[in-house]
């Protein structure tokens, strides 16, 4: 009796440990299926070190952490390079899919729209939803058009026959600071057109006739001198 049940507690024992050893196993192969990549890797916790050039991802599943080496951080992610070891930092924000950095979004989940850096609900005043972008767009109220400017050429404003002149407007209700950042956004602040230039400089003219009149004279003063000359080989001719 006593030695069927010794052979009975051996059998259940030897059938637990078996099972055990497939189990871990099982769990083994799981997670060094995911350890591509990796330098260091654990049974319990996947990936701890990773190649060079690779992000170790990080997540929580309950109160276990694994980790996996992937060469691009997913959504909701972004990618810090360290000395030792590069990481996939999650984004602050919960409505960012993609950040630049843990507080500056750069791509929003759906039904919400990127504005400075930020996921919001609803736009801000003086912006617009724009849908197929997920993006805050600065509403454009402008001013009044400025006069035009002077017709220049190359930086000239004279001797040429044609050049362009152009006006320009502002974008109202924008703080300095933003002036420029609002102006990206809006179109139609500048204008140019075509017109007629002085095609002589002042004074150009006055030189144009002087050196005109002053060749005129050397030509009849050269034309001169020949009928002096032929009317003198005619007299001694005649001699």
């Amino acid at each position: 009796m006593r030695w069927i049940i010794f052979m009975l507690l051996l059998f259940i024992n030897s059938m637990e440990m078996l099972t055990q050893t497939r189990w871990k196993k099982s769990v083994s192969t799981g997670l060094f299926e995911n350890c591509t990549g990796c330098i260091l890797c654990t049974e319990d916790n996947g990936c701890v070190a990773c190649q060079q050039r690779l992000f170790l991802l990080i997540w929580r599943k309950g109160i276990r952490q694994y980790g996996a080496c992937v060469h691009t951080c997913p959504p909701g992610y972004f990618g810090v390079r360290g000395q030792e070891v590069n990481r996939c930092t999650k984004c602050t924000s919960p409505s960012c899919e993609s950040c630049f950095s843990k507080d500056f979004c750069m791509k929003c989940k759906e039904r919400f729209y990127l504005h400075k850096g930020k996921c919001l609900s609803t736009c801000p005043p003086s912006t617009t939803a724009q849908p197929s972008t997920r993006e805050c767009q600065e509403t454009c109220e402008l001013g009044p058009w400025s006069e035009w400017s002077t017709c220049t050429n190359k930086g000239r404003t004279c001797g040429c026959k044609w050049g362009l002149e152009t006006r320009v407007r502002d974008v109202l209700g924008s703080p300095k600071e933003e002036e420029e950042e609002a102006a990206a956004g809006c179109p139609g602040l500048l204008e140019s057109r075509k017109c007629r230039m002085r095609k002589h400089c002042p004074g150009e003219k006055t030189e144009t006739r002087r050196r005109v009149k002053k060749a005129k004279k050397q030509k009849e003063k050269e034309k001169k001198k020949q009928r002096e000359k032929e009317k003198k080989a005619d007299v001694q001719a005649g001699t």
